[in-house]
């Protein structure tokens, strides 16, 4: 029997302090999901923002190096493709989108949805998410935020 992975080791953009790279282990060894709801609360420990039938919305744990925002929205059920999501569940990732830019004064940022096969999408966890992300070019020391795809 093949034995599933839920996480993708070589895909960590790590902090300074190695401490992504350790949850992710420890995933790996746990052999679970983070992202599935009987999981989640034992690896990602920000308050989830907003609910819906289909979705959870939190503040990424780990957010990318010099982002300003990093909201994390993840698939309630575990799938992996979005060729698995149901219309309703586009429609409130729409409305997710519009209600964290708002609630969150975003100017301008980036979104972006991790599905299938880790390999190909830079995402350390194999459960469908979704990103949304801002930098801070404001900031007097800003530099780019960069993220891996693939």
């Amino acid at each position: 029997m093949i034995e599933k992975k839920f996480v993708n080791t070589n895909n960590t953009q790590d902090r300074p302090d190695g401490k992504y790279s350790g949850v992710i282990a420890d995933i790996q060894k746990d052999g679970v999901c983070p992202f599935c709801a009987e999981q989640l609360k034992n690896y990602h420990k920000n308050p989830i923002i907003e609910e819906t039938e289909h979705w959870l919305v939190t503040n990424n744990m780990y957010p990318y190096k010099n982002a300003k925002h990093h909201i994390l929205l993840i698939h309630k059920v575990h799938i992996e493709n979005i060729k698995e999501m149901s219309e309703k569940a586009w429609s409130e990732l729409h409305a997710i989108f519009l209600n964290a830019i708002e609630r969150s004064d975003i100017p301008g940022g980036t979104m972006f949805i991790r599905f299938g096969d880790t390999k190909f999408t830079g995402a350390s966890v194999s459960h469908l998410h979704a990103h949304l992300v801002s930098s801070d070019p404001e900031n007097p020391g800003y530099t780019p935020l960069l993220t891996r795809i693939g």
